[in-house]
């Protein structure tokens, strides 16, 4: 199972979702998930930003060797979920790569749609069900980017990811078990 992280820079919430996904896959010794990030408007090559990086090694993420990339749709092709930090991230990602509709989401909406209960027992025909039963508000689907805000601003976006993704690895650790 691999995840496609996507924000706008590459260098702060996508990274931070991005490096968080592999030190759970790590912690939990589960080398069947893999993820990777990019962005809509990444200058290719840049670092995370000081204080993405500073909040994701407070937690228990690692920023080391990370370059930003910019979004291509054979990215979008490779991946099993491919995970927007914000509405506007998603429907980039749809824009450029429509048949990816069943397999995008935001990380919000992700969340939302694996808590609801469904028949379906595989992951995207689940999430597809889940989506059609009862799509989550749109005005909650969104991770402020902390771009240009202080270290407090960045360590809450990070509790908000963090807050948002462990319930989601772990409907995936389920699935890969």
């Amino acid at each position: 199972m691999h995840l496609l992280f996507v924000c706008t820079g590459n260098i702060c919430r996508s990274p931070t979702a991005e490096r968080l996904t592999q030190a759970y896959a790590a912690h939990h010794g589960l080398p069947g998930l893999t993820a990777s990030s990019a962005g809509t408007r990444a200058v290719a090559g840049y670092t995370m930003e000081p204080s993405a990086a500073q909040v994701l090694t407070e937690l228990g993420g690692d920023p080391t060797g990370f370059r930003a990339r910019q979004l291509k749709p054979a990215m979008v092709n490779d991946a099993d979920l491919v995970v927007g930090l914000s509405t506007r991230h998603r429907n980039r990602v749809l824009e450029e790569s429509p048949r990816a509709m069943r397999r995008a989401f935001t990380l919000r909406e992700l969340s939302a749609l694996l808590a609801v209960p469904s028949s379906e027992a595989a992951l995207l025909p689940r999430l597809a069900q889940a989506r059609a039963a009862r799509p989550p508000a749109p005005d909650s689907l969104d991770i402020t980017d902390p771009m240009g805000q202080d270290l407090a601003t960045f360590q809450e976006i990070g509790r908000q990811i963090t807050a948002t993704l462990l319930p989601v690895l772990d409907a995936l650790r389920a699935e890969l078990s």
